[in-house]
């Protein structure tokens, strides 16, 4: 038997691959074909973090971790015939499906951008679902890592799954309806209904894990070694607003907050997350459901111009001079929104929050100095409008 992580290439993949392998002694089976690297290059930026190759990653976890159980298998998840031959070959007792084109600014370029986005991450997951059911593996435990996007931003405190509408006076509980924002979030709405549909039809346990807005460079595993390092992206498309926001104050370039900025956002760090992910991958009948299980994988909500505040503040530390300044919002978004999101399930898997804010943007102001020159000479990439629709 083995453990599956897809999107082991990327951001949140990488660091969680690392930790699952240090945690069993299972085969730990890498999936990416690597289109992360193309995407980031392709809009003119590049990750603040220079990233080794991953056969240099898993040969540094070995030396480096003791981690001697990745193997690496390179693919498409969107072509069946390559799903089926490694659920075949693999037979794995978990799968923690990372992998998808994570960017809600980058499918909504243009239409050709939007299609990519969908048919890419609908595909995968529809293709993993069948070939378990398929291939005999329903007993497979499937975890994805979704998104808090699928909400929307309702007026009333978010629950971890599903809510209870009512009706002409009737009851019942129903999954929360999708209200996603973008092209993006919408293949993660949709995913989230074909994995219920999963379950309920082919019985296959599923962990919904709906990701909020994760930030940081590092993790316990990933700070052993800069070639065990994950990947960092911080331009307008890739980068998320934590990140962008520190790679501007490392720049010199003042902080841009869209609107007046009191929208609070969910947030948790990248240690929180990654461990949560393992948990549900190595932790066996004390996270392995038999049912379909969401979770809000948040450890706090912040509003933008919190965020802003507090990078000036730890800036400081650094010596940087930091400037907040306010800008038309190019989103249709309520910038006083005061978010509200129910996490104590996550919260009691992960044994609560690890990681502040403020520690989280203090150890990303601390890499970001030491790459100060790729951050600079791509400063151009941090506001949107620096691609058209042709490009």
């Amino acid at each position: 038997m083995s453990v599956i992580v897809t999107g082991a290439d990327g951001y949140l993949g990488w660091p969680t691959a690392l930790r699952i392998g240090s945690r069993t002694d299972e085969r730990v089976v890498l999936v990416d074909n690597f289109a992360r690297r193309e995407w980031v290059e392709s809009i003119g930026s590049t990750s603040a973090v220079p990233i080794a190759s991953i056969d240099d990653r898993i040969a540094r976890a070995s030396d480096e971790l003791g981690v001697e159980n990745l193997s690496l298998v390179e693919g498409d998840l969107t072509d069946r015939a390559f799903v089926d031959r490694l659920l075949s070959v693999h037979e794995p007792e978990t799968i923690v499906h990372t992998a998808a084109q994570p960017s809600a600014p980058y499918s909504q370029i243009n239409g050709e951008r939007a299609n990519y986005t969908q048919h890419n991450n609908l595909q995968a997951t529809r293709n993993l679902l069948w070939g378990l059911h398929e291939g005999g593996l329903e007993d497979t435990h499937f975890v994805e890592t979704t998104t808090t996007g699928v909400y929307g931003a309702p007026e009333f405190p978010i629950p971890e799954g599903g809510a209870t509408m009512e009706n002409q006076g009737e009851r019942d509980d129903v999954p929360f309806p999708a209200m996603a924002g973008s092209w993006y979030h919408l293949t993660k709405s949709h995913d989230a209904a074909n994995m219920r549909l999963a379950h309920k039809q082919f019985g296959i346990p599923i962990s919904d894990v709906r990701t909020a807005i994760v930030y940081g460079t590092e993790t316990d595993e990933t700070a052993a070694d800069p070639r065990l390092a994950t990947r960092f992206d911080f331009d307008y498309y890739f980068g998320v607003v934590v990140h962008r926001f520190c790679a501007q104050a490392v720049a010199g370039y003042p902080m841009t907050v869209y609107g007046r900025g009191e929208q609070r956002k969910p947030f948790v760090a990248l240690e929180d997350a990654v461990e949560g992910l393992a948990r549900l991958a190595t932790d066996g009948p004390n996270a392995r459901p038999d049912d379909h299980v969401v979770y809000n994988q948040v450890t706090r909500a912040i509003s933008i111009v919190e965020i802003a505040e507090t990078i000036a503040d730890v800036a400081g530390e650094f010596g940087l001079d930091v400037e907040v300044e306010h800008f038309e919002n190019p989103r249709e978004e309520d910038e006083t929104h005061k978010m509200e999101i129910e996490n104590d399930r996550y919260d009691e898997l992960i044994g609560g929050q690890s990681t502040t804010f403020e520690e989280g943007v203090r150890q990303i102001l601390g890499t970001l100095v030491d790459h100060e020159e790729t951050v600079t000479t791509h400063e151009d990439r941090f506001l949107p409008g620096v691609l058209t629709d042709g490009e």
